[in-house]
């Protein structure tokens, strides 16, 4: 969903159901190519990125039940993720038995043990121990995405076909960035969020801005501390008319001052998108993060 909320998550602090133990919560950092997904949010009789690393845990770890986990960001079928981050609560005697015989941290040893389990379109770069108060969702500050198109001017590679939308008109990338510029800032971004019943639309977009990469392609970078559903696609839509010449400037500007689904948005394919970091505050700050962010921003 564009790095929407995560749903289905534990209390703060947990209970490990093998010992009756506090929790212990680990972050994990992973990347995965969404292609053949449905997405991240677990679905009935669907593969989805947090279906198989569930499963992957749960088998690894042999554990009873079936391990949660939280995500920073839901992403929709066919976004990738370069930079996501999630948690998961486990029970401290399973995290330390994981080395078994070797020599390795617990961290080390997942990772090499989820590496033989999972496919190979998810992989777990890192996993340890998570400071006190982190929550993978709500300690969250800022959420970067990258764009990518591939105009009438640029290199159309077939190597980069999954991450990138071929675009059969040229692209003015200078007219591009000064719409995308002019919606930075804390605003309500009812027109280019799918509406859901008691959910706020108000975010903070740090940065929305377009380069010309030297093989010729776009690249947005979208930076906000969050985003709703299809948010950051419904930015890109918007201001590519703009590119083509078909629209002025100002016209996505003057969609979110309306404060409501803009017709005429196109919401743009989902592979072109990837989440590329989920950043979080000091340590010291993670707990009263997720207060805030909990308080204005209700369960999905």
């Amino acid at each position: 969903m564009d790095g929407t909320s995560e749903t289905g998550e534990r209390p703060e602090t947990g209970v490990a159901h093998e010992t009756g133990e506090p929790a212990l919560r680990v972050r994990l950092d992973l990347a995965y190519d969404g292609t053949a997904f449905s997405g991240w949010a677990a679905q009935p009789s669907l593969r989805t990125v947090q279906g198989e690393l569930s499963a992957a845990l749960t088998t690894v770890l042999r554990s009873a039940d079936p391990v949660r986990v939280t995500v920073a960001g839901r992403t929709d079928a066919g976004v990738h993720a370069r930079g996501q981050v999630a948690h998961v609560d486990l029970d401290p005697e399973a995290w330390a038995a994981l080395p078994g015989r070797s020599d390795r941290a617990p961290g080390a040893a997942l990772v090499s043990r989820l590496g033989g389990v999972l496919a190979h379109d998810v992989v777990v770069r890192r996993a340890e121990p998570a400071p006190p108060g982190f929550d993978a969702r709500f300690s969250a500050t800022e959420r970067r995405y990258l764009y990518r198109i591939a105009d009438a001017d640029a290199v159309h590679d077939p190597l980069r076909r999954h991450d990138t939308v071929w675009w059969r008109r040229p692209l003015d990338v200078e007219a591009m960035d000064e719409a995308a510029g002019s919606l930075v800032g804390l605003r309500d971004f009812a027109a280019f969020c799918r509406q859901r019943e008691g959910a706020t639309t108000v975010r903070t977009l740090l940065d929305f801005s377009w380069v010309r990469l030297p093989d010729g392609v776009l690249a947005a970078t979208v930076r906000a501390d969050a985003f709703c559903h299809s948010m950051v696609r419904s930015l890109v839509g918007a201001v590519v008319p703009v590119g083509e010449g078909r629209r002025a400037a100002d016209w996505p500007r003057a969609l979110q001052e309306r404060a409501e689904r803009g017709a005429g948005i196109h919401v743009m394919p989902p592979h072109g998108l990837s989440l590329e970091e989920v950043v979080y505050p000091a340590d010291a700050d993670l707990a009263a993060r997720a207060v805030v962010t909990r308080a204005r921003r209700p369960p999905a």
